[in-house]
């Protein structure tokens, strides 16, 4: 099939925005967190991986599906 489902990534928020740049701060709201322990599940895409390695002292891959 043309229309393959991709898989999810689960991230969860270790670490707090505050006295970060700006544009961390942007990509976890981007992200879809915004307080600590916070969960998402989000499509694998490039562009999901690319913001998870800009944060990745601010979050953790909890599940990869």
């Amino acid at each position: 099939m043309a229309n393959k489902e991709q898989g999810t990534v689960t991230v969860e928020q270790i670490g707090s925005p505050l006295r970060r740049p700006k544009d961390q701060r942007a990509t976890l709201v981007g992200l879809g967190l915004n307080k600590l322990h916070r969960r998402r599940t989000l499509k694998d895409t490039p562009e999901v991986r690319g913001m998870i390695r800009k944060v990745s002292h601010l979050v953790r891959v909890v599940d990869e599906a």
